[in-house]
């Protein structure tokens, strides 16, 4: 079992004009954990990537990769990481095969072991059928899945995967998730930036939330839910002549501002007393004449993590800094 720090950063600053990409950012994976980037568009996330990925120079601070110094042994860094980043970087003109045995080559795999690992792989992501057509015939998902492979050509000790699911269906996804397990399984560290927070929540060992350049939160994605607190009471009303009265109800029993869903006449809140608060609310919209359809109480997601932290929802799209 892999042990020790395997990627190490500290104190990095990166600006560009008046802009502070990432502004003092401490992190640190432990080998053979996954540890979860969240933030929103232009938070730093895709600086942090391509510094540690050697694509970039911070302008102060230091940063190691499996043992490596980004800045003094570049080269080191890039023979022990796999990257797979937003957008899938393949060749069109040549094969889903061809396209994996030009990477093993150039990693310096011997041919026949080049192959080997070019047909494991496009196994392993379900492109067996497409392995011998041309990447440019590809769907969208195929070429997501082709790159995310590419990433593991080397068997590499840490994975750099930037938003790896964007793109994929449900499918592709839950496939991407079972590959990223097997490979934490084997030993490897992955750090993994994503838009989908239940993505980090399936995955992560650890969280990291990051805005405007500095780390904002760090922990499990079960601490940083308890950080909130409380639980939200959702319910659905009958009639959305009953959509105020709700409100007005939930805000009495709940601890922040209600909102509401006009379409399908959901009214959810945050609530600190739990049970107590569910049976509160139904009490008075009894009185009230409310015909509740549903009710139900949740904990915390990411989400409501996220939306806490950063006042934001993660579902912005936007260029990432």
């Amino acid at each position: 079992m892999a042990t020790g720090v395997a990627v190490s950063a500290k104190a990095l600053v990166k600006t560009y004009g008046a802009t502070k990409a990432l502004d003092g950012v401490d992190l640190e994976i432990p080998a053979g954990e996954v540890l979860g980037l969240l933030g929103p568009n232009g938070a730093g996330k895709t600086t942090m990537v391509r510094i540690l990925t050697t694509l970039l120079k911070p302008d102060s601070g230091e940063a190691s990769v499996a043992g490596h110094n980004v800045l003094t042994d570049p080269d080191a860094v890039r023979r022990s990481i796999g990257l797979s980043g937003q957008y899938a970087a393949v060749d069109e003109n040549l094969t889903g095969f061809e396209n994996l045995y030009m990477v093993g080559r150039l990693y310096g795999k011997k041919k026949a072991a080049a192959k080997t690992r070019a047909r494991e792989l496009l196994s392993r992501f379900r492109l067996d059928d497409a392995a011998d057509r041309p990447a440019k015939g590809y769907s969208g998902g195929m070429r997501r899945r082709l790159d995310l492979a590419g990433a593991l050509v080397a068997e590499p000790t840490v994975v750099i995967l930037d938003e790896p699911t964007t793109g994929l269906d449900p499918g592709g996804r839950i496939d991407t998730w079972q590959v990223i397990r097997e490979l934490v399984s084997d030993g490897t560290t992955v750090l993994l930036t994503t838009q989908y927070l239940e993505e980090a929540d399936q995955l992560a060992d650890t969280i990291v939330v990051i805005d405007k350049g500095k780390v904002i939160a760090r922990g499990t994605a079960d601490v940083l839910k308890a950080q909130i607190g409380g639980e939200r009471l959702e319910l659905v009303v009958a009639s959305p002549a009953d959509l105020q009265a709700t409100v007005e109800v939930l805000t009495e029993v709940g601890i922040d501002k209600p909102t509401v869903e006009e379409h399908t006449r959901t009214v959810d809140v945050l609530v600190d007393g739990g049970t107590k608060a569910l049976i509160e609310a139904l009490r008075q919209l009894d009185a009230r004449d409310v015909t509740v359809l549903d009710i139900g109480l949740h904990r915390p997601t990411l989400d409501d993590v996220f939306l806490s932290l950063t006042g934001h929802t993660s579902e912005a799209k936007g260029v990432e800094a």
